[in-house]
């Protein structure tokens, strides 16, 4: 839009305050007309894409999960060595926002570190921050970066202690708008959070198409800029169609190959739930998952997020031995109508992501000085690509939490 004029006509549905746009309302004749706005795009519409082995794992409740060994579930902090990071910091002074389907606050592994008033609906469905339905994906994530269990029988996250803001981005229709994605990026650094992560994405996308093209990459790409200048890290799932992101032809994964953009593949052993000995796996946790995007300009770094053999379906405790293999943190079920908090798996680049987010608010507690960039680097500096499999699953390489502080 121009200047600081009001569009006639035309509902302003995000000001955006930092960048030079403005997310509208209106019929597209009226955008048109309008002497406030200078460009414009249509807006569109992303549903999460997570593979196919989420639809089928268990979920436990408090009272299902009460006396279970939680941190044997835990491979992913496991690999990482978060306790022995845990030692120098649990990510004290930090602020994590999480763009996703909404965290559910009456989790009591997420009530420490949910900042309720900074928390967002940025839908118009009129609910609040929390999760619509069933939606558990948000959830989940932020249980990855954050959970705290308070040395209780739940889960722990990378950065226990960091401050949690929830963006919830997805509507009680299930979709979620890039302009209230964007919105939330603006929103997440002009309320300083450190780090926000972004388990979602659109793929394939025309780089030519009217809708992505010369101006909607320009409003994707500033807004990216804006938010890294600002000290916000942009933690984004690389995707889950087995593509490879280098050498796709004229398309794009968005929002991960955006500028800016820490961009993670995924990892995770096969095997685990057999003995559950990390030493005794038919492979390891930092191989790359079978859905996970690739491409070694495309990707910063592999984590952890889960990998699958549905060959494996003998259940182990009264779960499929394969699930054991994906990431084991909060969630909820829903039962006549009412979210029952509890714990389960998932796996995806969603899950990858957020265990890079939690690292760089680990690092960020550990160095307060640090920007975006340099949070970047640190990360980066400290993974090494796996002895036996190709750069293109790793930018940089494997995180390392550890080294990284």
């Amino acid at each position: 839009t121009r200047g600081k004029r009001t569009p006639r006509g035309l509902d302003v549905v995000h000001e955006m305050p930092g960048v030079r746009f403005t997310v509208v309302e209106g019929s597209e004749t009226d955008v048109r007309k309008s002497k406030a706005v200078k460009r414009y795009a249509p807006d569109v519409e992303i549903r999460l894409n997570e593979p196919d082995v989420n639809a089928e794992t268990p979920t436990l409740d408090a009272a299902d999960y009460e006396g279970q060994p939680g941190d044997l579930f835990q491979w992913d902090k496991a690999d990482l060595n978060v306790p022995q990071a845990h030692e120098v910091t649990e990510g004290e002074g930090t602020r994590v926002s999480v763009i996703d389907s909404g965290v559910l606050e009456t989790h009591p592994d997420l009530a420490g570190p949910l900042n309720l008033d900074l928390s967002r609906n940025f839908t118009g469905d009129g609910g609040d921050h929390n999760p619509v339905g069933g939606d558990d994906h948000g959830t989940h994530v932020a249980g990855i970066i954050a959970a705290d269990n308070g040395g209780g029988a739940g889960v722990n996250g990378t950065a226990p202690k960091t401050d949690l803001v929830d963006c919830r981005v997805f509507s009680a229709e299930g979709g979620a708008a890039f302009a209230d994605i964007l919105a939330a990026v603006v929103y997440s650094a002009n309320v300083g959070a450190d780090v926000a992560n972004l388990s979602l994405g659109a793929y394939p996308v025309p780089r030519n198409d009217g809708q992505f093209g010369r101006f909607y990459g320009k409003v994707l790409n500033s807004t990216m800029t804006y938010a890294n200048k600002e000290g916000t890290l942009l933690v984004v799932a690389a995707g889950n169609d087995s593509a490879d992101l280098q050498h796709d032809g004229n398309v794009i994964s968005l929002p991960n190959e955006g500028a800016q953009a820490l961009s993670v593949a995924a990892t995770g052993p096969i095997g685990y739930g057999l003995s559950f000995d990390p030493e005794d796996l038919r492979s390891p946790p930092e191989s790359p998952a079978f859905y996970t995007n690739y491409g070694t300009n495309a990707i910063t770094l592999g984590a952890p997020g889960g990998d699958a053999d549905t060959s494996l379906t003998d259940p182990i405790g009264g779960v499929p031995a394969y699930a054991y293999d994906l990431v084991f943190n909060t969630v909820f079920s829903v039962d006549d109508g009412v979210q029952v908090p509890g714990y389960g798996w998932k796996a995806g680049t969603s899950m990858a992501a957020p265990n890079v987010a939690g690292a760089a608010a680990l690092v960020k507690s550990a160095n307060p000085r640090y920007n975006a960039n340099q949070v970047e680097s640190a990360l980066k500096r400290a993974a090494d690509v796996p002895s036996g499999y190709e750069k293109a699953y790793y930018g940089s390489g494997y995180l390392n939490v550890v080294d990284a502080l």
